[in-house]
């Protein structure tokens, strides 16, 4: 399986990052080892001192794909998630100045941490679902998937242009704007609505 990453898809995180907005999906890719399981420790990585936290909705793919068409895009998931996409901001910052690729700050191990999947059948739109990330019980970052760039079904037709989708791949699909540092015993939990989908401890 792959993670497949959406970036700058809210258009407050864009700008809190000085990034420009974006005219068609932007997406880079996560390897397996990037997962971490519900309740599993995150261990702080030792080449950062600046590790940001981005709450995402995440989308699993249950059916393969290429080429899809936005209109059937539906059909290729029925669950969703929430998870983090933790980013080494200051490693990023180095190689965005040096024109390189920054995947040691975004795909290193354990930096996909996912939560508990359920079915979109439990929601009434899921282009309407408010989600959150909470570091020691309060709020940090929260978002609403209306006010997206780019919806689910957009980004699934996009990325099967270039990539093939297959069963058990997930699709983060961008984080809003709030995103700030983490620190060792930080507890962290992760919300969509108000179910509580993914909960860990750094270390």
């Amino acid at each position: 399986m792959k993670i497949i990453c959406i970036g700058r898809n809210y258009i407050d995180h864009a700008k809190e990052l000085n990034n420009p907005i974006p005219k068609e999906p932007v997406f880079f890719l996560k390897p397996d080892t990037a997962l971490l399981q519900n309740r599993v420790p995150f261990i702080y990585p030792g080449f950062t001192k600046d590790l940001h936290h981005e709450v995402e909705i995440v989308v699993k793919i249950n059916k393969i794909g290429k080429h899809i068409e936005e209109r059937f895009a539906h059909k290729y998931y029925n669950e969703i998630s929430v998870g983090v996409d933790f980013t080494a901001r200051d490693v990023q910052q180095l190689c965005k100045e040096k024109g390189l690729p920054w995947e040691k700050a975004k795909a290193f191990d354990g930096s996909a941490p996912t939560g508990k999947f359920i079915p979109i059948s439990e929601f009434q739109d899921i282009n309407k679902l408010e989600f959150s990330i909470q570091i020691n019980g309060e709020t940090r970052q929260k978002g609403n998937t209306q006010d997206m760039i780019f919806n689910i079904n957009q980004i699934i037709a996009y990325v099967s242009q270039f990539v093939t989708l297959k069963i058990g791949d997930y699709i983060f699909t961008g984080t809003p704007a709030g995103v700030s540092s983490v620190k060792i015993d930080d507890k962290i939990d992760c919300f969509i609505e108000d179910k509580k989908l993914l909960s860990f401890n750094v270390k």
